[in-house]
């Protein structure tokens, strides 16, 4: 692999062919999407590496007083020839970045292969094409982010850490001197917290940056506008927060932080500049000054970067991992926009060039990304496998009369939406209720007759007397309990999603191959719903494409849901929206051949366009900031001259040769539950084909995964069939 590193010695820069590091326990290996060049720190290493050893020596005193220590204690000749060997050394750049999961070490169970992390750490977010990251160094991505943005993670969680430790309130007015990248994020973070901002820089285009994302007002230190524009944001006061996001070897950001600061205001320090404090002024003031150390707690300790002890939340609200995923979630959200600060973006490859041009001054930016090439070749042509089973399922037989019935699962779906129609039908004998808690079981027995309720899934899997089993737990099992018991003989419906990811997809189909038992449905029940089969036959058939649109105003969920635990249990788009595709690609009576998803900034709404074999398109609106009063599901089918139109499950109609109207007051909206398991019930007990078509099953469940895939890799995905 490749990985830009840099001579301290000579300052010379390259791009060095170097092993691909291990995947060791309690950590992941990335490979790159993006890394972000902190023009600032960066900038700073890359400038003193060019220095002359006295100018080394001045501008680190520190490392100076640690080697003078060591001629102390080890000798002049000894501390030489170690100082000269680590400068004489290849260093590392970077810090911050975005990528793919490739590998997963051991202990490691938040995130899986495939995903997208946002990670930090000058030894672990390196500019690589692939880094080993310990766990409480990356976060995964909320859905909607782009893996460019995401690469903001490190720098926007000190810039974080540091509006923290500046405490904050609504209404007041804080200073922020130094717009660099990291001035520029402070400015959004308390923009977005409710303060007031005034900046300062001498560059007059990082000042009008900082107005256009959010400052009151911005000017060079040496004019009277900054002070002018405290004066009248304060009534004269002084401003309530300074943050200190400046570098150099000047005092003036000090000394302009004491005029400027109100009598016991606080002076923040986050950036690297002089701190020569004029004693009267902060004396007199009494003004509070502190440091932000970094990322946040955590930073510095290796028990928490490197062993993955985390700190109790009860004790350390804001650690560095939480304040990396705190940031992407702001950004996510749109509460802070990096887009602007972006001035560039370069290919891997031309690194060293790129931070020449820094270096020299040709590339004037606030934020430089690197683009890694393998993922820019990947994300332009991205598929999702649809894969298919070689297998001739032996015909099913008849099952006894009535059908016995096993239900994993009794939460609220199933007791709500299945158990009462099943409980009412007659030829259907409902045999065992399986649980992971026994009151659960118990309950699910008492209210709708279960001849049995149990904890033990083999038990009911190895009972020859059940013909059909019922998956309907929660997603993150679904595709290994219907493995399980298609590979137990068994009949299985189960609920969407039938799986969250491309590999747990496989091994259902595996099952399938591997048993011969393709009886299989998932509950995709809205092709199933009278409404909408009454629309589609007064629709009639078509012989051109037709254009479908599909909006689904979903609502906010409940805090604490567990719908929005994506690490385990995948987006909640990933959940629910199969339904949506299956509905489309019935009424088009096809499966689609691609997707392509984009993501509103700062929420979970959607849009996805599936394109079909004829032509056709659907579009599917997926909204949950819509209003809570209208309709959860409108649809719009339109072709050769006809439109169909429903609403809500409640009122059809048809436009075309002649307008037919569905009655205005059904008896209740019905969804098509009842006539998807009446369809399954007769199939289990005839033998008859399933429902759905084991292929249709399987090409929107492909749909459905592909949505993530085009999210994150911002381009159409192509759905192909594969063996």
């Amino acid at each position: 692999m490749k990985q830009i590193v840099q001579n301290y010695k000579s300052g010379e820069l390259a791009v060095l062919d170097v092993p691909v590091p291990g995947c060791k326990p309690g950590g992941v290996l990335v490979r790159s999407t993006y890394s972000l060049i902190s023009t600032g720190t960066e900038m700073m290493k890359v400038s003193e590496a060019g220095m002359s050893m006295l100018g080394k020596a001045r501008s680190r005193p520190d490392q100076v007083a640690k080697v003078m220590q060591s001629v102390a204690t080890n000798g002049l000749p000894a501390t030489y020839r170690k100082v000269m060997g680590k400068l004489d050394s290849y260093t590392p750049l970077g810090y911050s970045l975005c990528g793919v999961v490739e590998q997963v070490g051991a202990g490691i169970d938040d995130v899986k292969v495939g995903d997208l992390v946002a990670c930090a750490g000058n030894e672990h977010a390196l500019h690589a094409e692939v880094n080993w990251v310990p766990k409480n160094l990356y976060t995964p991505l909320p859905d909607g982010l782009a893996p460019r943005h995401a690469a903001f993670g490190t720098v926007g969680s000190i810039a974080l850490q540091g509006v923290r430790q500046g405490e904050p309130q609504l209404g007041e007015v804080a200073l922020v001197i130094g717009l660099g990248l990291i001035g520029q994020l402070v400015v959004q973070l308390l923009t977005a917290s409710g303060v007031r901002v005034v900046g300062v820089d001498p560059d007059p285009a990082r000042c009008e940056l900082a107005e256009r994302t959010g400052a009151a007002a911005c000017g060079d230190p040496e004019s009277a506008a900054v002070a002018a524009a405290v004066a009248e944001l304060t009534d004269g006061h002084g401003v309530d927060q300074v943050y200190l996001a400046a570098g150099g070897g000047s005092n003036q950001p000090v000394e302009l932080a004491a005029q400027l600061a109100r009598d016991r205001g606080r002076v923040v320090d986050i950036g690297k500049c002089r701190l020569d404090l004029p004693w009267n002024a902060y004396y007199e003031k009494e003004l509070d000054v502190r440091f932000s150390r970094s990322y946040g707690p955590g930073r510095y300790d290796p028990s928490y970067e490197l062993e993955g002890r985390d700190y109790p939340i009860g004790y350390v609200r804001w650690t560095e991992r939480r304040n990396l995923a705190c940031f992407l979630d702001l950004v996510a959200r749109g509460r802070v926009d990096v887009e602007p600060l972006i001035s560039h973006v370069a290919d891997f490859d031309d690194a060293v060039e790129t931070y020449q041009g820094l270096k020299d001054g040709e590339l004037k930016a606030v934020a430089v990304l690197f683009r890694y090439p393998e993922q820019a070749a990947e994300s332009a042509d991205l598929a999702v496998a649809v894969p298919t089973a070689n297998v001739r399922p032996s015909k099913a037989g008849a099952a006894r009369t009535p059908v016995r019935l096993a239900f994993v699962g009794a939460g609220n779906y199933a007791t709500s939406m299945l158990l009462p129609h099943l409980a009412e039908r007659d030829g259907v004998e409902l045999s065992t209720v399986v649980t992971t808690t026994a009151l659960s079981a118990a309950n699910a027995q008492r209210k709708f007759g279960f001849a049995e309720a149990t904890t033990d899934l083999d038990a009911v899997l190895g009972d020859k007397s059940i013909d059909a089993v019922f998956v309907v737990t929660r997603h993150s099992s679904h595709a290994e309990l219907t493995r399980k018991a298609l590979l137990a003989g068994k009949s299985v419906f189960v609920e969407k999603p039938l799986a969250l990811t491309e590999d747990e997809l496989a091994g259902v189909l595996a099952a399938v191959e591997e048993s011969g038992n393709d009886r299989l449905q998932v509950g995709f029940n809205r092709r199933f719903a009278p409404l909408l089969h009454e629309a589609k036959k007064q629709f009639g058939p078509r012989t051109g494409p037709a254009n479908l649109r599909y909006l689904i105003n979903a609502g906010t969920l409940q805090h604490g849901s567990w719908y929005l635990r994506q690490g385990t249990e995948g987006s909640r788009f990933v959940g629910e929206g199969g339904h949506f595709i299956d509905t489309a690609s019935w009424l088009l009576g096809a499966d689609p051949v691609s997707v392509y998803a984009v993501a509103t900034s700062g929420n979970d709404d959607l849009q996805v366009v599936l394109r079909y074999p004829d032509g056709s398109t659907a579009t599917l609106s997926y909204v949950t900031t819509g209003a809570p009063g209208f309709p959860k599901e409108t649809l719009d089918l339109v072709a050769d001259g006809k439109v169909l139109r429903l609403d809500d499950f409640v009122r059809a109609s048809v436009y075309g040769g002649k307008k037919w109207v569905s009655s205005r007051l059904p008896k209740a909206r019905d969804k098509g539950q009842n006539a998807e398991l009446a369809s399954f019930v007769k199939a289990v007990r005839t033998g008859g084909p399933m429902p759905v078509p084991l292929e249709s099953l399987v090409a929107t469940t492909a749909a459905t995964l592909a949505v993530q895939a085009g999210l994150a890799g911002g381009a159409p995905v192509t759905l192909a069939r594969t063996r």
